[in-house]
């Protein structure tokens, strides 16, 4: 079983449960070490340093993969032409019987041939007479004779006077019988006759560039008119790649998980488990699967598939996941799918338990909306520019963008808090003071401010398991996503990203900072109403208060004293009660 450890990928830094770098994996049988990979395809040693995560995600590695397969083609292909080029070179070269001034291109190479030799200056003058060799060229030695007699020979034979340089090396290459001679004036009438009917109609007209120009746009628009579309649109190919994987295969559609559970992909049906959505869906017929998805705005086109059982229905192959259907479609079947646009059809496996798995990076989620959202991740279509979160959708990254990145201070009017976005100032004007119901419960006509308490409603009323997000460092549960995250980063991998810049103090929060400062700022304002004592802290301000108003909340359990503030406690234990203190 392949073991995986969870931490941030080395690469992208994305975390989950991921592989480690040096340790060795079997992938169909090849033996795989991914930081020997990284040496091999890119010469880059990465560190193996301690304090240095060693795991990489699923995606990395697949793109690694990628790049190996890449520079294996191309180092398997140059060596392929370098043993090509060295066989050319090697070649048996014709031999010419010099005595009888004839190329001997109708002899046998096997064969041996009887060769006068003669002096150079004697074969050179002869050549000269011979009013079939009309040459004159240097003959270095009695070697390079051959050469220089079968090339003009050649060339004599099929009216070419001379050759530029380079093109009797690269003729050399191939048998002569096979070249065709190239067309002369006298030739080209009966090569290709329409093109010596528009050179006689140009006769005596000066051809401009514009003339050119125009001839070649409308020869394209005629070649356009002929073929057809040449081009095709994202939406038109993403309809025909989420419309093939849905028709050739046993997978499910799905719209995506409301309050009352998942929404078909035909008709408006809602189910509150996979196995319902599944028999349901057998019902409708796949047909009507590219008429639905044509009604889908381009920016926001989502498919989201039930891959339980994965089959191909054409040869019903189990396969175990969507990439590996989208290649044997293509390798095996000769579908026509467009690999060079983006993903739009997401993988999922729907439960009965309602526990979700992704099916790339094996991590576990409670609800689907925390799972949908953490898709992004996988399938990063569109990246943010300010903060390169990635994005399955462009409607996606422009709620984060509009939510994230778009500056501006709108303060409240009733408490004069101010937010950096109008749907933040929208948000808390909505829950706090308007006290709107947001958060309908699915089982009853209850509603509620925040979704926590809808979920606590849940819980006691209705007797729903509690959502639980374990720690896997410390075993703590959180009933937020969100707060396991925040306790990961603040408590295991101790993030101290703000500093003080008057001193060495740092914290793992803006608000933690913002505390520390009044130590340096040194500003009192909040003020005693009582004994006009001043505080820099408004908690400290309200633990003073408990004084005046004598609330000893804090009592000692061996001899019943009690205290206003926790720290009176332990001095008092550690004065009077030191063996209870030390215990």
């Amino acid at each position: 079983m392949e073991t995986r450890s969870y931490g941030e990928c080395r690469c992208c830094l994305a975390k989950g449960k991921h592989r480690d770098i040096t340790k060795e994996y079997y992938v169909n049988g090849i033996r795989e070490v991914i930081i020997d990979n990284f040496m091999e395809c890119f010469n880059l040693f990465l560190s193996t340093n301690v304090q240095l995560s060693t795991l990489i995600c699923s995606s990395c590695v697949l793109r690694l993969r990628d790049a190996c397969s890449f520079r294996n083609l191309v180092v398997n292909t140059e060596r392929k032409l370098l043993d090509a080029l060295t066989d050319s070179e090697q070649k048996q070269t014709v031999f010419v019987n010099v005595a009888a001034g004839l190329a001997s291109d109708d002899y046998n190479l096997h064969e041996e041939v009887d060769i006068k030799m003669e002096p150079v200056e004697e074969v050179k003058e002869e050549l000269q007479d011979n009013e079939y060799y009309d040459i004159d060229v240097e003959l270095d030695d009695a070697d390079s004779i051959d050469y220089h007699i079968k090339d003009h020979a050649r060339d004599k034979r099929n009216g070419r006077d001379s050759l530029v340089d380079g093109e009797a090396e690269i003729l050399a290459r191939f048998d002569p019988k096979s070249l065709r001679p190239l067309p002369t004036r006298l030739t080209l009438a009966n090569t290709c006759p329409d093109y010596v009917k528009h050179l006689n109609l140009l006769k005596g007209t000066m051809v401009m560039p514009n003339m050119i120009k125009k001839l070649l746009k409308e020869n394209e628009k005629k070649k356009l008119e002929l073929s057809g579309n040449v081009y095709i649109t994202e939406k038109v190919a993403q309809v025909i790649n989420a419309a093939t994987l849905i028709e050739l295969s046993n997978m499910t559609p799905f719209k995506s998980r409301g309050r009352n559970g998942f929404l078909c992909f035909y008709c408006p049906n809602v189910f509150d488990k996979g196995s319902k959505l599944r028999e349901h869906t057998l019902e409708h017929d796949k047909t009507e699967t590219r008429k639905i998805l044509k009604t889908y705005v381009t920016e926001s086109l989502i498919v989201n598939a039930d891959i339980t059982n994965l089959k191909c229905t054409i040869c019903d192959e189990a396969l175990p996941s969507l990439g590996e259907l989208r290649t044997h479609l293509i390798k095996h079947h000769k579908k026509e799918i467009y690999t060079e646009f983006t993903d739009r059809t997401i993988p999922f496996k729907l439960s009965d338990n309602n526990q979700f798995e992704c099916q790339i990076c094996a991590c576990s989620f409670v609800t689907f909306g925390g799972i949908e959202r953490h898709m992004n991740v996988h399938f990063r279509n569109y990246i943010c520019k300010d903060c390169g979160t990635g994005f399955v959708t462009k409607a996606r990254l422009k709620v984060h963008y509009y939510n994230s990145h778009v500056g501006g201070a709108f303060p409240c009017e009733m408490c004069g808090k101010t937010f950096g976005t109008q749907l933040k100032h929208k948000n808390h004007v909505d829950s706090v003071h308007k006290m709107v119901k947001r958060f309908k419960c699915n089982k009853c006509p209850e509603r509620f401010t925040e979704y926590v308490y809808r979920q606590r409603h849940l819980v006691e009323v209705h007797g729903v398991p509690r959502i639980s997000y374990k720690c896997n460092v410390c075993e703590k549960s959180f009933s937020r996503r969100y707060n396991l995250s925040t306790h990961m980063k603040r408590d295991h991998l101790e993030e101290r990203d703000f500093q003080c810049d008057l001193c060495t103090y740092t914290c793992f929060s803006s608000k933690q900072l913002s505390m520390h400062m009044v130590k340096h700022n040194g500003d009192r304002i909040f003020e005693c109403s009582v004994c006009k004592k001043s505080y820099a802290r408004k908690k400290t301000l309200s633990e003073h208060m408990k004084i005046h108003n004598n609330d000893r909340r804090f009592s000692c359990a061996v001899c019943g004293q009690a205290f206003v503030q926790k720290c009176s406690l332990k001095g008092h234990m550690k004065t009077h009660h030191i063996e209870y203190s030390l215990s």
